[in-house]
């Protein structure tokens, strides 16, 4: 069978590969080995394409022979940004061209890191296709690459069976693209629980359900007085250090951050027994709400040292069931929780400064908790018709 005949096989196993799944160093892995397969000397192979990312501006898998596949990020920032500029891809946008090929055998190639480490290991032929995707996201394109290690490097055959894949390759590439940039923008702006059923399908305004959780409500205070008075950029950048601080115990212990409201955030912890009184959600809530604590004076004793603001943060622990699901506009709609029990965890946050007390758990939560608190009283809450008792933990965060 001629090559050319393999390739069109491997094109076809391809399109059915990337259609079924989204398991991209699976389905790279096995069309490079189809090809050493099919008698292409391929050494080293390589798809990388920009991302829609919070952290990272690319990325890159690589396939190596006997190997296997890699991925390899690209921070955003000023590393980042030098590393892409001294990439293959980087200088072949620089010199507005869509395809190279490079003998390292030789010297006529440009003096780019990624290639000398290849000559190095013993490649002596790379070749890289750059394609296009459909204009309007930051999904522009992707790098593909093959590379040899065989003397003489590729003959033309192999070189134009290469280029009858990239097409194919291109497709199910921008197809994987997507599918990763989906959960990845509904997990950065939802939350990775809520972002999973959306893209289940729960996208209709009402649809949601009643479900039992423990609330965590977190608050900075004197943040109003800093924001009128300091630059907005400035205030911004401490606001995500104080985020990052408060929020990352929460994620670890099992919850999730709902909705961000200006200078503070609602977080849930799903409860999977209601009726157990020893609350294993509620007990991952006290570790976070205890951890965020000191992970936020920590930051504050840094920011003191540097002649910065520092930011006291105060939270509030509840328990109750709440609304989990779609609400707003029929076009613009927002995945949250709502209800009584995030009201009432609302109204207790306004006690941890009047009692000088930075956690606060309500009475229910209290009774959900092994933890040895201590009970600070009956107190009344704005709009609650009864008081409500408060507790705080025995030994301060």
């Amino acid at each position: 069978m001629a090559l050319q005949d393999r390739i069109g096989g491997i094109a076809q196993r391809l399109v059915a590969q990337a259609t079924a799944s989204d398991d991209a160093a699976s389905i790279v892995g096995g069309v490079c080995d189809a090809l050493v397969a099919a008698g292409l000397p391929l050494w080293r192979a390589s798809i990388s394409v920009p991302t829609i990312d919070p952290l990272f501006r690319g990325a890159s898998l690589a396939w190596r022979r006997r190997q296997g596949t890699t991925l390899s990020p690209t921070a955003h920032g000023e590393a980042g940004d030098d590393e892409f500029a001294q990439s293959p891809i980087g200088w072949l946008q620089a010199a507005d061209l869509a395809y190279a090929r490079w003998r390292l055998d030789g010297g006529d190639h440009p003096a780019l890191p990624l290639l000398a480490r290849m000559r190095a290991a013993g490649a002596t032929d790379y070749v890289l296709h750059l394609t296009a995707f459909t204009p309007g996201t930051a999904l522009s394109g992707a790098g593909l690459s093959f590379a040899t290690d065989r003397a003489g490097g590729f003959t033309p055959a192999e070189l134009a069976a290469l280029s009858a894949l990239v097409p194919t390759l291109a497709l199910a590439t921008a197809k994987l693209s997507l599918s990763h940039t989906l959960r990845e923008v509904v997990s950065t702006y939802l939350g990775p629980a809520t972002g999973g059923r959306v893209l289940a399908g729960e996208m209709r305004r009402g649809q949601g359900a009643v479900v039992p959780a423990a609330i965590l409500l977190a608050d900075l205070r004197g943040f109003t007085a800093l924001a009128d008075r300091d630059d907005p950029l400035r205030v911004v950048g401490w606001l995500n250090e104080h985020y990052d601080a408060l929020g990352e115990p929460v994620q670890r212990h099992g919850g999730e951050v709902s909705k961000f409201l200006g200078d503070g955030f609602l977080a849930v912890f799903p409860v999977a027994a209601p009726d157990a009184r020893d609350c294993p959600a509620c007990a991952g809530a006290l570790r976070a709400a205890g951890e965020a604590l000191a992970r936020n004076r920590a930051l504050n004793a840094a920011r003191r040292r540097d002649g910065g603001p520092a930011l006291e943060a105060d939270i509030v622990l509840h328990y109750g069931h709440v609304v989990y699901g779609n609400v707003g506009t029929g076009r613009r709609l927002d995945f949250t929780v709502i209800g009584q029990a995030v009201n009432e965890a609302s109204r207790i946050e306004p006690l941890c400064g009047a009692l000088d007390r930075p956690l606060l758990l309500s009475d229910a939560f209290a009774a959900r908790c092994a933890a040895p608190l201590t009970a600070l009283g009956e107190f009344a809450l704005r709009g609650i018709g009864q008081t409500r008792r408060i507790w705080a933990p025995r030994d301060p965060p």
